[in-house]
């Protein structure tokens, strides 16, 4: 169905985005060559990713078994029948002249996955085409040293299995695009399926984008599709579809022109300049000659197979959130603040919160103490010197008033330093719990020296008790404010 732009608004964003995920898998697709990142260039490479005459290659079993479980994930129908095909193009880091990947027999395709903005500002289902298995080519790096151009090929990656995703022109906005791709990453991590590093190569986004403009009379028009490449970061995808959107809006009201039929065009995200550069036309499915491939046999998937994956995939991020949120009774954001850290820091949240009973209090010592300690130190949640036990105690020991948050923080901070039990650093600290009676004699030795404030509060301004707060503390650093507020309020009441 066409989408037409809203009434206020001069024309529709149309985005749809092709994910290629490197796969977990310690060797490549089709041969034993490791896959590791960062050796030295052609050091990964056999006669099979080197396209030598007579080397066959051999699916890695590992590689399918994973792409199945994102498929799975991203709600798709499984085929139980599938097929390899050979992508035939010239490109020097492409040394067999062909890409074995799949055409016409995807082994999964029709399914979706939804993306929310985490403060609300929107909601999108976007459709899946198609995830297929596909092989990855080597790598060109272009150098220039002294006026002379220099060209070398990396054929490491030659090989490495790759998960393609490819998406309906669901999304309507970058913003849609980069919370999307965001949900994405977050979906492949937590199912182990990628590490999804843009910066060593294994996510890569390519974005199609044209817009429908409503004309005056009614009608439609659209802007030839382009397909942005080269961008390196979520955050460079946002700034390449915003930018094209404009160039194209700007383009087609310089000429007026109906340019929907026109050739679809590639061209290439420029970052520092902030602009994309024309690259060339994008070829058709026809001009790469897909044919069979006849060194590998098709792959059977069968209902057991699938339901296997399925039952060890566990619970996905936004089920993960949903759960949190209606749980634990804390807002959507602050469920999407601890499913963005993956599994283990929402395991560490759930333990504190089942030992305190109260979730809101547990979210914001996450984000306030845990999160900020750990973003400050670096290392991960579960390698963190305070257990959930410890923080749960001094929640405890808040709640029940023998001290206020203020002193519950300088607590978990010296916790934290030393390793020692709460109840060691409150001892060394000279933290003692203020008995009723103790409290009692404090607030009335305040009222009596402060009869402006008794007067202000009898007068009806309640506030004016917490200007016997700081006195509280000085006299008596152990005090709860919370506690001598309530007291002095009450012995006032009282007279």
């Amino acid at each position: 169905m066409t989408s037409r732009p809203a009434a206020s608004e001069p024309y529709t964003t149309v985005i749809g985005l092709e994910v290629h995920v490197q796969l977990q898998t310690r060797t490549k697709l089709f041969c034993g060559c490791p896959t590791t990142f960062g050796a030295a260039p052609n050091t990964q490479v056999c006669p099979t990713c080197l396209g030598l005459p007579g080397s066959l290659p051999v699916m890695n079993r590992q590689a399918f078994a994973l792409a199945l479980r994102a498929a799975l994930a991203l709600n798709c129908r499984i085929a139980t029948f599938t097929k390899w095909d050979r992508k035939n193009y010239f490109y020097p880091d492409l040394p067999k002249g062909y890409q074995i990947s799949q055409y016409d027999l995807p082994f999964s395709a029709d399914g979706w996955l939804e993306a929310a903005d985490p403060k609300g500002a929107f909601a999108r289902r976007v459709g899946i085409i198609r995830v297929h298995l596909e092989e990855d080519a080597g790598k060109s790096m272009h150098d220039e040293a002294a006026g002379v151009a220099d060209s070398r090929i990396d054929l490491n990656r030659a090989g490495t299995p790759l998960c393609e995703i490819v998406t309906q022109p669901d999304l309507r906005s970058p913003q849609e695009a980069r919370v999307w791709l965001n949900e994405l990453k977050l979906l492949l991590v937590y199912l182990g399926v990628s590490d999804c590093n843009m910066q060593e190569g294994s996510l890569r986004v390519d974005a199609n984008v044209n817009l429908h403009i409503l004309r005056p009379d009614g009608s439609l028009a659209k802007t030839p599709i382009v397909e942005i490449k080269n961008m390196n970061s979520f955050r460079s995808v946002e700034r390449a579809l915003a930018y094209e959107a404009s160039r194209q809006w700007e383009e087609w009201q310089a000429t007026g022109a109906e340019l929907g039929s026109a050739p679809k065009q590639t061209r290439g995200w420029d970052d520092p300049a902030g602009v994309t550069r024309g690259q060339r036309h994008k070829e058709e499915s026809s001009d790469y000659r897909y044919f069979p491939e006849p060194d590998l046999v098709p792959v059977t998937v069968s209902a057991e197979q699938i339901a296997e994956v399925r039952a060890g995939m566990g619970e996905p991020p936004g089920e993960l959130r949903a759960r949190l949120a209606d749980r634990w009774r804390i807002s959507d954001y602050d469920a999407d603040v601890l499913v963005n850290q993956g599994r283990d820091l929402v395991a560490w949240f759930e333990a504190l919160a089942t030992l305190t009973d109260d979730g809101k209090v547990a979210s914001n010592w996450m984000q306030q103490d845990v999160l900020r300690t750990l973003n400050e130190r670096g290392g991960t949640i579960a390698g963190f010197p305070v257990t959930p036990t410890a923080v749960a105690d001094i929640i405890g020991r808040i709640t029940r008033g023998e001290f206020d948050t203020s002193r519950g923080r300088e607590i978990f901070a010296a916790v934290l330093e030393t390793g020692r039990s709460v109840a060691d650093v409150v001892a060394a600290m000279g933290i003692a719990a203020v008995g009723d009676d103790e409290l009692e004699s404090l607030c009335r030795e305040l009222l009596a020296a402060n009869p402006r404030i008794v007067a202000d509060v009898q007068g009806g301004k309640e506030q004016a008790a917490s200007g016997l707060i700081g006195q509280a503390k000085k006299k008596n650093p152990n005090v709860n404010p919370a506690r001598v507020r309530e007291k002095c309020l009450d012995l006032i009441r009282r007279g």
